[in-house]
């Protein structure tokens, strides 16, 4: 993987942080939890260094189908494009009951908050995001989501996803 490239989770990546079937070594999960399609490969090694992991992480993820580059993901979408053009007169989430619609609405608010306002220092927060199932155990997880943001002065930031998960997201 080029340092330029943005790695992504794959189905098999995310799956493997819901389940943990594949029994990953904690410092290559670690790893993969930070992957978020936005960071560089450079920069996602640059932190696997700073966390003590191997050098060549990225490529073990790689390797077991966990991550792609978002280029390879594009080339590939691209290669699907007829099949999602017939499919896309329907919503996304049309057959996902009301409670599955929130419970990703609220996990995606959640998660960028995390990631757009504590980095690294909400690593630890990240993984309870991730462990929850449903929008209730979400629930319990936002007040120590707020103070971690209100700790990096961002109370406006918590103040609004507070409103929106109150208002359902």
């Amino acid at each position: 993987m080029r340092d330029s490239d943005v790695p992504v989770k794959t189905n098999e990546g995310r799956d493997e942080i819901e389940h943990r079937t594949r029994k990953l070594p904690p410092m290559l999960r670690s790893i993969l939890l930070i992957v978020d399609g936005e960071r560089s490969a450079r920069h996602l090694r640059e932190l696997a260094v700073s966390l003590h992991g191997p050098a060549d992480a990225l490529e073990q993820l790689e390797g077991m189908g966990l991550i792609a580059s978002s280029a390879a993901v594009a080339a590939s979408l691209a290669a699907q494009a007829p099949l999602r053009a017939a499919a896309a007169s329907a919503p996304a989430d049309a057959g996902a009951s009301p409670s599955a619609q929130r419970y990703r609405a609220l996990y995606s608010l959640m998660s960028e908050a995390v990631r757009d306002h504590l980095g690294l220092r909400g690593y630890f927060l990240q993984l309870k995001i991730e462990r929850c199932s449903n929008s209730d155990e979400l629930a319990a997880v936002l007040p120590e989501l707020s103070a971690a943001l209100a700790k990096v002065r961002k109370d406006e930031v918590a103040a609004q996803i507070e409103a929106q998960f109150a208002a359902g997201a």
